[in-house]
């Protein structure tokens, strides 16, 4: 199969890409990193046409999206309101001309509506229901990160280690995350795109490792690899998802069940890239 991944240079699409060329699967890139031609808020974009035309099947994984810091910052602003609709809006009119299968990735944010990013997850689940794609809700999936400005967690708590030996967090540290090994994610989604016609439109579909870590566990495995390093908290509380936990659907398990724990995923990635 030829698998067309849009926004193939971001954390996910850089495990994705390894594991499709394990599975012997074809991959087409589509991502403005690596070029202003591919850019998503382009509309009617030349590049975009030709290379859906070329595929089987269509992995939207491309959002204006980063970690807490990011959000925080951008998440209520124009901009990033404009790029993902811009974003959505050409994706979906391409999919729909060029009757593609695909899979969207929304996030298990999608039903906090006091979230402007968790909104634009819930319209993109709409957009992919009247097209009969297959929604994904992805629960914090971590891998290797290289844009500075969008790092998540994780990768925050790497860096201050091996650069600042001391790791920052920005809260108390006590709220709760579902966090997933971008190796495992892209298991997923690779069994699902092989499986598209059977799998139930019905079904939430949460992608997850189905485990509970705070954000100091998180700063405490990170510190096993840099046992010089302190970790320091602060008294402020989750104002990304304000402490609301929603418990994951367990239907993908009849499917796919995660595999890499939160401890031997962070250490992969920092002996792969940290050392």
């Amino acid at each position: 199969m030829k698998h067309l991944i849009l926004g193939s240079a971001g954390q996910i699409g850089y495990h994705l890409i390894k594991k499709l060329k394990e599975h012997g699967h074809e991959v087409i890139t589509f991502d403005i990193v690596d070029t202003t031609y591919e850019d998503l808020r382009l509309h009617d974009n030349d590049i975009l046409n030709d290379k859906m035309r070329d595929c089987d099947i269509v992995h939207f994984l491309a959002f204006d999206i980063g970690g807490s810091f990011y959000m925080k910052k951008y998440q209520n602003t124009f901009n990033f309101i404009s790029n993902n609709i811009k974003i959505m809006n050409n994706v979906f009119d391409a999919l729909k001309r060029h009757n593609k299968p695909f899979i969207f990735a929304s996030s298990q944010m999608s039903n906090m509506q006091y979230s402007t990013y968790g909104i634009l997850k819930a319209i993109g689940e709409k957009y992919t229901q009247s097209l009969h794609g297959i929604v994904v809700k992805f629960w914090n999936v971590y891998g290797y990160e290289s844009d500075s400005k969008k790092f998540h967690v994780i990768t925050d708590f790497i860096e201050m280690a091996k650069h600042d030996k001391v790791i920052h967090i920005k809260t108390d540290g006590t709220e709760s995350r579902q966090f997933l090994y971008g190796d495992d994610c892209s298991e997923c989604l690779i069994m699902l795109s092989e499986n598209y016609h059977s799998v139930d439109r019905t079904e939430q579909l949460h992608i997850t490792s189905f485990e509970w870590s705070t954000i100091l566990d998180v700063a405490e495995i990170v510190k096993e690899k840099f046992p010089e390093v302190c970790i320091l908290r602060s008294k402020n509380k989750d104002e990304i998802q304000k402490d609301k936990k929603n418990e994951p659907d367990l239907s993908i398990l009849k499917y796919w069940t995660p595999k890499t724990s939160l401890r031997a995923g962070i250490h992969k990635i920092i002996d792969e890239h940290y050392k």
